[in-house]
């Protein structure tokens, strides 16, 4: 879950060129309404809107246009901008990340001349925190019903309800196209939109899903409890970081045939913490001490139970390590803790459990299959974990999910668990309609060495408006100064990016496609399997 509010990713690539009138409106479209005008209320199915500002923006740092603020009631807030000059029937809404509770401005994507101008929304999904970072905040949830269901599976929904409404007063028709992106809670979002609302969108982006919510939750507290001493301090400090990351990466650079600073499958790297492991009675930056070795290797391996019994199908990949600062591990400046550790603690005391029931906390949690199923039971509200996406399929829509292999928030290996249980419900070629990319060194929702950002909407909306199924999408990275230093393709998994052998390693020019060297296999066996099955309530 990432910590800013929304998150979205850099929308700068070029959509494939040559739309015709069919796939999209030929030029751009001027409003048939005043700005001000937007300024009511009206209804939509189940519920009413309230829009309580219209303003016109001049063109400056942004494209001229409309900005419009409101609320769905009973307090889902919304940001809509209407460009006025440039728009080309084209509508994407954000979700946004961790709990929520901060509107932010959308942010209008740069798709090329061909594709123009889109509208754009976020939302807050609900509620206002007034916490230092609201997306870590729980304490709003803790006896509001109405507010939990809005950051669980509503907010979304109605947004897009209401600004498809609002679109069509400004213009004159509703948008041609309606395409969702998110990351960490936006990418559960995408997905629960979906799997219960599969005629919102025609398109979504799901960046780094959080749609196994409950079980990822209690992940969090498990890697925190996994590193925490009898003295009750973190085993593993931030110092270790550096050189455990180091020490895996010379062990496993290479498997791929290149030396780039990242692993293309951290599946393939076998590193042994043990291998660092300290001479007795020294203690330094550049070793493990034993209690840390066996931190490290639990910290990979995921939870379970007392018995064995995996709690969550994936744990912390190798690779990853540098990106445990902060989240896993402490770091100074951030109050001694990590944001996994304020972000179970919040979804336990005022989140995970039915309102009126006992609640419990980052210290009392146990990790058991009785408190998973007691998690289950609210977490079935929010949980985007439905195998059953037919009726978005027929409806023609198209998904792209994707994820970095180094995320240290969310397990990538749980995406590919839900995929190939997702392909086997499917029954056909699931790549037909939903692909998924899985970005090398890339961490949560961004950032990372080697490759920093993934920017799939460009392929989502030629995917969508041009039947060009995507078959490779480019990532990037990008130095301290902004600028592009590394191109790499990203094909749909399973294919890896294999080196041609000629010309620069930087230049995704130079890469093929690859198939795995082995069968993937990637459904686990673990407590919230038969969570794929069980429907959450039916959502207003």
């Amino acid at each position: 879950m990432a910590r800013l509010p929304v998150v979205v990713g850099l929308l700068a690539a070029l959509l494939v060129p040559g739309a015709t009138a069919s796939a999209a409106r030929a030029g751009t479209i001027e409003p048939v309404a005043e700005c001000a005008d937007l300024v009511h209320d009206f209804a939509i199915p189940g519920t009413r809107v309230h829009v309580t500002s219209a303003e016109p923006v001049r063109a400056g740092a942004e494209a001229a246009h409309c900005a419009v603020l409101g609320y769905v009631e009973p307090r889902v807030r919304f940001h809509l901008k209407l460009p006025t000059t440039t728009y080309t029937g084209r509508y994407l809404q954000y979700g946004c990340g961790g709990f929520c509770g901060s509107l932010a401005a959308p942010a209008f994507p740069d798709c090329g001349a061909d594709v123009g101008g889109l509208a754009v929304a976020t939302t807050d999904d609900g509620h206002v925190s007034d916490a230092p970072v609201p997306s870590l905040d729980g304490a709003w949830a803790a006896d509001d019903r109405a507010a939990r269901d809005d950051l669980a599976f509503r907010a979304p929904h109605v947004v897009s309800m209401a600004a498809k409404r609002l679109i069509e007063e400004f213009y004159g028709d509703p948008p041609s196209f309606s395409y969702f992106g998110g990351c960490s809670n936006g990418g559960r979002e995408g997905l629960l939109l979906a799997q219960r609302y599969p005629h919102d969108f025609d398109g979504i982006v799901a960046g780094a899903p959080v749609n196994y919510m409950s079980a990822l939750l209690l992940y969090q507290a498990w890697l925190v409890r996994a590193n925490t001493g009898a003295d009750g301090r973190p085993v593993l400090t931030a110092d270790r970081l550096p050189a455990l990351h180091d020490a895996v990466m010379r062990h496993c650079d290479h498997l791929d045939g290149l030396v780039d600073g990242q692993i293309d499958d951290p599946r393939r790297c076998d590193h042994d913490p043990a291998a660092l492991r300290c001479p007795p009675g020294v203690d330094r930056p550049t070793c493990l001490t034993p209690a840390q070795v066996d931190v490290v290797r639990r910290l990979y391996a995921g939870p379970t139970d007392a018995h064995g019994a995996r709690l969550y199908p994936a744990g912390q990949e190798r690779g990853s390590e540098a990106a445990w600062a902060g989240w896993v591990v402490p770091v100074p400046g951030f109050g001694d803790t990590s944001t996994a550790a304020v972000l179970a603690d919040n979804y336990l005391r005022h989140m995970g459990y039915p309102t009126g029931t006992p609640h419990s906390s980052l210290a009392e949690v146990e990790f058991t299959t009785r408190e998973f199923a007691r998690l289950a039971v609210e977490g079935s509200r929010g949980n985007a974990m439905s195998l059953d996406l037919s009726e978005f399929r027929r409806a023609g829509g198209r998904l792209i999910l994707w994820h970095g292999w180094s995320d240290q928030a969310v397990p990538p290996r749980g995406l590919l668990d839900y995929y190939e249980r997702l392909a086997r419900h499917d029954g056909g070629d699931v790549r037909r309609w939903a692909r998924v990319f899985m970005v090398p060194g890339l961490r949560h929702c961004g950032g990372g060495a080697g490759l920093t950002g993934f920017d799939p909407v460009p392929a989502l909306l030629a995917w969508v408006e041009h039947g060009t199924a995507p078959d490779r999408i480019t990532a990037a990275g990008r130095d301290a100064a902004g600028r592009v230093v590394r191109t790499r393709p990203v094909f749909p998994y399973p294919l890896t990016a294999r080196y041609d052998g000629t010309g620069s390693v930087d230049d995704a020019a130079n890469f093929r496609p690859a198939p795995p060297t082995r069968p993937t296999g990637d459904a686990v066996d673990w407590v919230g399997s038969s969570l794929h099955h069980r429907p959450g309530p039916v959502a207003p």
